[in-house]
């Protein structure tokens, strides 16, 4: 299988900083492999997407020479593949209609008399995982449990971070992958588009670490090979919280290129003596590839 990578934003605004560096170490990474490297808009949250942005994100893309060797991919056209997966997560009693409203989940959380961290998981305790009771159908869970009801561990490997475990069951609960408005969850339709598209490189930002052991466990569920994973470092804002869309980061200046990967490169721990924007990626990916040697597959 030729090695494939993908950086995939969500049109919710420009490319910032920090989603520079996730986009470039993808980049670097399936060229530092000879494979693909692909773009996917991660548009399934419909109502978040801003008209537009994605023309603007892919402009930014070519102008800091990072063309993807395919056309990219929209999610919002994709629903009745992930319609197919859901149903056969339903055929092997994988899945089941849940019930709860969030502030169901909240007021079972409270209940346990447990203090949750400030942007903790809102651990979803399982209510609806034998039966409804009574309530409305609203979404769909996936059970994250062994056959026999006990807790589910994930290992798995980072290509930075080195040994990753995580209690699925304790540090997440039963993830949606159908919303209660109909829209398909970020999990479902990352994980259905990756198998689909033959990604077996995932490289991405440290705060996407945590999905990973979910990831994995919807792969096996639904048969799919598990990509090697490799999380970034995170780049951070001036009050310490994640540099984001929603905290005001400034877009990439497009019109300085050359600076702009530098700076990414800088935070990915990779320089280059290219004066050009083609001369330095270049360059970047010896570096990256003495840094990362590539994987087989």
């Amino acid at each position: 299988m030729t090695p494939t990578g993908r950086f995939a934003p969500s049109p919710t605004g420009p490319l910032h900083a920090g989603s520079l560096v996730a986009a470039l170490a993808s980049w670097l990474d399936a060229r530092a492999h000879g494979g693909r490297w692909l773009v996917r808009i991660e548009d399934v949250d419909t109502p978040r997407s801003v008209v537009g942005v994605d023309r603007i994100i892919l402009a930014q893309l070519v102008m800091c020479g990072l063309l993807p060797d395919e056309r990219p991919v929209w999610q919002s056209t994709r629903g009745d593949t992930y319609k197919k997966a859901l149903q056969s997560l339903r055929d092997q009693m994988r899945v089941y209609p849940c019930g709860c409203s969030r502030r169901d989940i909240e007021l079972a959380w409270e209940a346990t008399g447990q203090v949750r961290m400030r942007h903790g998981e809102l651990v979803y305790p399982g209510t609806c995982r034998h039966g409804l009771k009574g309530k409305q159908p609203r979404a769909w869970r996936l059970r994250c449990t062994n056959d026999d009801d006990s807790d589910l561990h994930i290992d798995w490997f980072d290509r930075r971070l080195g040994a990753q475990t995580q209690n699925v069951t304790q540090s997440i609960g039963d993830i949606v992958l159908q919303r209660s408005d109909g829209l398909w969850a970020y999990q479902m339709a990352v994980v259905v588009d990756d198998a689909d598209q033959g990604v077996t490189h995932v490289v991405r930002g440290g705060d996407m670490t945590e999905s990973t052991p979910r990831q994995i466990h919807l792969q096996r569920a639904l048969g799919f090979s598990t990509p090697h994973y490799l999380h970034t470092p995170v780049v951070m804002a001036a009050d310490g919280e994640k540099l984001s869309k929603q905290n005001g980061a400034a877009a990439i200046d497009v019109s300085q290129p050359l600076a702009a990967l530098r700076e990414a490169g800088a935070v990915l721990g990779v320089s280059s003596s290219g004066t050009t924007v083609a001369d330095w990626l270049a360059g970047a990916v010896q570096a990256w590839a003495a840094l990362y040697p590539p994987t087989s597959r």
